[in-house]
């Protein structure tokens, strides 16, 4: 069964009255969906703007209702997990997950963290075993893939780049996709934005170019494995 989980975290729209407040990283995200969809069949397709309508942040009563036995909750510690149970089933169904998300203040946006935080939870995603030493924690999910969709205003992210160690959005995605079972990981990245010369219709030109590899590559795996 071909499952696609789908989040955009920008607050922009795909279209605006003024092209320049596009999201970039959206457009990139509707191109890849639209090129994997061509060339392969999807039993289902989950959307999730967290950036128009973001998920709640979590609470002290949430955390509460977290570490209390299930058969333990009251209604409403039940109530609080509602939207945790159901983002969680979202991601337990799917086997591909694509995440668009601009880079805000060198980091993912609020909406996204929130999203994560639902998703990230004790004997759901990831479980908790001293006997394990240093590192308890291991997820409980696991064989999915992500594509990670990214868009900023400078560049130069890269090692020996001229922004090195400033971007915290990749790698903080990369250390908690782990807990949303994630073993393949691909990028799309558009860069330059601010600066709106040549280098950024270039960098923009090359994320489209490679959307659509990635697309086609992905599909032709699930082709194969459904054949």
């Amino acid at each position: 069964m071909s499952v696609i989980l789908h989040v955009d975290s920008s607050v922009r729209a795909i279209t605006n009255s003024n092209p320049e407040h596009d999201s970039i990283s959206k457009k990139l995200a509707r191109q890849f969906i639209d090129t994997f969809k061509q060339a392969a069949n999807t039993d289902e397709y989950i959307y999730r703007d967290v950036g128009v309508n973001p998920p709640s942040f979590i609470t002290q009563d949430w955390i509460g209702a977290v570490f209390t036995p299930e058969h333990k909750r009251i209604a409403v510690q039940q109530q609080l997990l509602a939207q945790s149970d159901e983002l969680i089933s979202e991601v337990e169904k799917a086997g591909i997950i694509v995440i668009s998300s601009p880079m805000y203040n060198y980091g993912m946006p609020a909406q996204l963290k929130a999203w994560f935080d639902q998703i990230v939870r004790i004997n759901k995603t990831f479980d908790f075993d001293l006997a394990r030493g240093d590192k308890p924690l291991a997820p409980l999910l696991s064989g999915k893939t992500l594509v990670l969709i990214t868009s900023s205003g400078e560049f130069g992210f890269e090692p020996g780049g001229i922004n090195e160690g400033a971007s915290h959005l990749v790698p903080h995605l990369r250390t908690v996709s782990k807990y949303l079972g994630v073993t393949d990981i691909y990028e799309i990245a558009s860069e330059y934005q601010e600066f709106a010369d040549h280098r950024h219709h270039q960098s923009l030109q090359q994320a489209r170019l490679k959307a659509d590899e990635i697309a086609l590559l992905l599909a032709s795996k699930q082709t194969a494995v459904a054949c």
